[in-house]
């Protein structure tokens, strides 16, 4: 989910079951991105709509992506994804050149970027903790003030 306002590019791994079962980003019930994401600029996110959470994030000029469009894993573990297909980030950027970061949720998908791309010059990339419920050495105010960091990359400057 992108469009031409988009200045920061969120990349997960590959969508876990929750998210295939309901064609949704981040669909688990337990994961913290959308109450993160709003948290970052003080609102909370709708119960159900998700429509609007979609609104909401691109309207802050935040684009979500994965990084694989498919591949295989056991249940929606990051740390088994095997025999991963790319998606095309690379002609993504290009198509939207007002993108001007990467933030990786989660080093599962940091590891498959790097396995996959080339870092470029011009771009800036963020390494964030994982919302996914089973990164769960951090809480939520550990994980919203780390999330922080892609806020400010969204400020004019």
């Amino acid at each position: 989910m992108v469009d031409r306002r988009s200045l920061v590019l969120v990349l997960g791994t590959l969508p876990g079951e929750e998210s295939l079962r309901r064609v949704e980003y981040y669909a688990h019930p337990r994961n913290l991105f959308w109450p993160i994401v709003f948290g970052l600029f003080g609102s909370a996110p709708p119960a159900s709509l998700y429509a609007e959470k979609l609104d909401f994030v691109l309207s802050r000029r935040i684009a979500l992506w994965d990084v694989c469009e498919s591949g295989q894993r056991l249940a929606s573990a990051d740390a088994t994804i095997r025999g991963e297909t790319p998606n095309a980030i690379d002609t993504l950027i290009a198509a939207h050149p007002g993108i001007r970061a990467i933030a990786f949720n989660g080093s599962g998908a940091r590891r498959l970027y790097e396995r996959h791309f080339a870092r470029r010059p011009e771009l800036f990339y963020l390494a964030l903790p994982s919302t996914s419920p089973a990164y769960a050495s951090l809480g939520f105010a550990d994980k919203l003030a780390r999330w922080s960091e892609l806020r400010d990359v969204l400020r004019p400057g």
